[in-house]
């Protein structure tokens, strides 16, 4: 028998994923987030039952209420920045590959991430491009991303092939986006006695265990700055958002801002390259209260560098990204 091969030409997909949010800034929706987010075993790695007694009854009650206060601090007439800006993205990639069915989904709350799922298997697709808007692999997003698309396959009969763009840390257009972002705010701002690029953290336990995290957050630092031409003493890597009593990545964040003004750091722009949309980690945690640590402790002047969000370099990234793994495929 002659094996000729076939004539049909494959559908590709592509499934967008970011971490979520609450659907409104209330303490019932928040609960409802947080809870998925905090069962999560790639987030918290602890032993199931005694965890989720503490979650659900210490710190859901407690937490809860203080977070809906934060989200409505940030929210919009357009709703959470994080969705508004990932549809945002998700319009604008349609837009540029018309012929590709392209979805969005959420790791936690909605769109849920198997609603978009069914909806490219009820397309038809033969290939699958998954990929994460987490610019830096960590065993808790990116991996969580993959675990959660492999659970839903588990009950599929028919599955696609599946493509995982693991991260894009050092992807030049990426580079060339966070660069040309911290070009034009020295321009409009003037050039900064530091600038701080704060990454969220992870329990230092899980890059022990070999979470490349921290290789991947430095790459794309060293990258920016190398086309910067940064001096050493003008730039800092710091971490953030940590989360109960474990050790995580340091140095803080907080502790970093509130100390520089007594080191005669005067001017600080802070730019967060590991989130691909502004959401309450970069809106609430760095635009305003690390603002106030530093101004607190006598700083001058200090700038929040916005996330790419639907910026047209970010949007020319996310094509690149997913056109060459189409050509590939091809």
């Amino acid at each position: 028998m002659i094996l000729r091969p076939s004539m049909k030409q494959e559908k590709i997909g592509v499934l967008l994923v970011n971490l979520g949010t609450p659907d409104a800034p209330t303490t019932v929706a928040v609960k409802r987030y947080l809870a998925e987010f905090l069962k999560d075993k790639r987030v918290v790695d602890s032993e199931c039952t005694i965890w989720k007694l503490i979650l659900y009854f210490i710190i859901l009650p407690l937490r809860c209420p203080r977070a809906a206060k934060r989200y409505k601090s940030i929210w919009t007439k357009d709703g959470s920045p994080l969705m508004f800006y990932s549809y945002r993205q998700h319009a604008l990639l349609k837009e540029r590959l018309p012929n590709i069915t392209i979805e969005l989904g959420m790791r936690y709350g909605q769109p849920a991430l198997k609603h978009a799922i069914n909806k490219l298997s009820y397309a038809g697709v033969d290939r699958m491009i998954l990929l994460p808007l987490y610019p830096q692999y960590s065993c808790s997003t990116n991996a969580s991303v993959f675990d959660s698309v492999a659970r839903h396959f588990a009950n599929m009969r028919r599955i696609p092939s599946l493509t995982f763009i693991r991260d894009y840390a050092e992807h030049p257009a990426y580079i060339d986006a966070l660069s040309a972002t911290i070009r034009s705010s020295f321009v409009q701002y003037g050039k900064p006695d530091m600038l701080i690029f704060s990454f969220h953290g992870i329990p230092q336990s899980y890059a022990d265990q070999g979470d490349d995290y921290p290789e991947r957050c430095n790459a794309t630092v060293q990258a920016v700055v190398d086309q910067l031409g940064l001096h050493p003493k003008h730039y800092m890597m710091t971490y953030q958002s940590r989360f109960g009593h474990k050790q995580w990545l340091a140095p803080f964040t907080d502790k970093t801002i509130s100390q520089l003004p007594g080191k005669g750091v005067k001017h600080l722009q802070v730019i967060c390259p590991g989130f691909s949309v502004d959401c309450l980690e970069t809106l609430e945690e760095i635009k305003f209260l690390n603002k106030q640590l530093f101004i607190k402790a006598g700083g001058k002047s200090f700038r929040y560098i916005p996330a790419l969000n639907d910026n047209t370099l970010h949007i020319d990234l996310l094509y690149q990204l997913l056109v060459e793994q189409i050509r590939y495929l091809d």
